[in-house]
């Protein structure tokens, strides 16, 4: 059974296995927020600089990952493809343990940097299969919908692991910085430390059972190597000039770049928000469960996309909308203080929400033959997400700026090239 590029429906089955994907990517993903500062306590980290890492571990896999899992998938298939990066993420998983056992911020940090390599195959193979198993124009719908997933998990993350690694998180704090010997302090932190076996190794099952399933169930192929076919002004069906070279869709390295500060600002108000609320001297299950604010608010947001897209607004439009209001409320958390600032932090979730779902099928869009390459480029913009909140630790820790003029310093200028290619990017190069 094949299922055609922009066909006039999207099939259930690989629309419903892509929604429990992106579930998986989601609950990985951003369990990077509960890790930050659970792991700069557990590892006696001086800096959030430090605890950053946490971040570029997982992120800047896609970086190095995207473009061999595009060859992994040509060799051996999108199905496979799935069921092998499942098992890695299972394996990133259990490298917690020694980690945990041995106190390693590094072996954490390269068992972070597994699940990241894991869900660059993943994201390389879900995401033009999500783009293309429907119409071009409603991916946006589509992908907003699995997103709904994503961040649901997202949701339920922090409220899990926040519970389980950060409860008590100050008395604990408070326990450590009285320790009067090494002895002490080292037993207050295996304490801590044995928190993470029980969940890392449940979760390691999970992603092998599931691995399971998704071998067993029957997936439809996508035909991704016609070129695409699209209609002029007077309904006449054109064929594209044939390229041969990924190189001759500048469009495509474009939409990386945005994908790049799409994820730059998602991890800013995402993950960096309970570092910032920290900042703000805000205390208690504000900060402990910080993620999980933003990432309502991205719910909220890919609702509106899914109602709205493609029927009342466009994927671009959408787009340019979402950037401008991310810079709107970056000022204002900026300038404003204490809760207020927090809420408008959290509020970004809403602008970022429906950024991904646009870029992404821009990007692809026309790639024909080239689509699984152009996957994997547009999936190493993903890096984004492991660079940026270094720049925000560098700016605040190394440079002393004021962590909010720091943030703002991060955030608007990434907002300003994705409004750049929702307006003129996305069609350079296209006829």
């Amino acid at each position: 059974m094949n299922s055609q590029p922009n066909s006039g429906k999207t099939a259930f089955r690989p629309m419903a296995m892509c929604c429990a994907l992106f579930f998986i990517l989601g609950f990985v993903t951003w369990a990077n927020g509960t890790l930050i500062p659970f792991l700069k306590i557990a590892c006696n980290l001086e800096t959030d600089l430090q605890a950053f890492f946490v971040t570029f571990a997982s992120y800047i896999a896609y970086f190095f990952l995207a473009i061999p899992s595009s060859w992994i998938l040509k060799k051996i298939g999108f199905k496979n493809g799935l069921v092998l990066s499942l098992v890695l993420l299972g394996v990133g998983s259990l490298i917690f343990i020694p980690a945990a056992d041995s106190r390693s911020y590094i072996l954490f940090l390269t068992g972070i940097f597994v699940q990241g390599s894991a869900m660059a195959l993943l994201q390389t193979a879900v995401n033009p299969y999500l783009s293309i198993i429907g119409p071009i124009d409603s991916a946006a719908q589509r992908i907003s919908i699995a997103g709904f997933f994503n961040k649901s998990a997202g949701i339920i993350v922090p409220l899990i692991f926040g519970t389980l690694f950060l409860k008590d998180s100050a008395a604990v704090t408070a326990k450590l910085e009285a320790a009067v010997d090494m002895e002490a302090k080292n037993a207050i932190l295996d304490s801590l430390l044995q928190r993470v076996h029980t969940p890392y190794i449940t979760l390691a099952v999970i992603f092998v059972l599931f691995a399971i399933v998704i071998k067993i169930t029957h997936l439809p192929e996508v035909d991704v190597n016609a070129e695409e076919e699209h209609t002029d002004e007077h309904g006449a069906v054109v064929i594209k000039e044939k390229k041969t070279s990924v190189f001759q869709f500048p469009h495509l390295f474009l939409g990386s770049l945005a994908i790049f500060f799409c994820v730059a600002v998602e991890v800013m108000a995402g993950d960096i928000i309970g570092v910032y609320a920290r900042e703000l001297n805000i205390h208690g299950a504000l900060v402990t469960y910080a993620t999980t604010f933003t990432l309502g608010c991205m719910l909220l947001g890919y609702i509106v996309g899914i109602i709205a897209i493609p029927k009342f607004v466009s994927q671009q439009l959408a787009l340019r909308i979402c950037t401008m209001v991310g810079i709107l409320f970056t000022v204002i958390s900026v300038f404003t203080t204490g809760i207020t600032s927090f809420i408008f932090v959290a509020l970004l979730g809403i602008a970022n929400s429906l950024m991904w779902p646009a870029i992404f099928p821009l990007g692809i869009k026309g790639l024909g033959r080239f689509t699984k390459t152009g996957s994997a480029i547009m999936i190493m913009g993903i890096a984004g997400g492991a660079i940026w909140p270094l720049i925000y630790g560098y700016l605040k820790d190394n440079l002393h700026v004021d962590f909010q003029h720091a943030f703002l310093y991060a955030m608007v200028p990434a907002y300003l090239y994705i409004l750049y290619f929702a307006t003129k990017g996305h069609r350079v190069g296209q006829k």
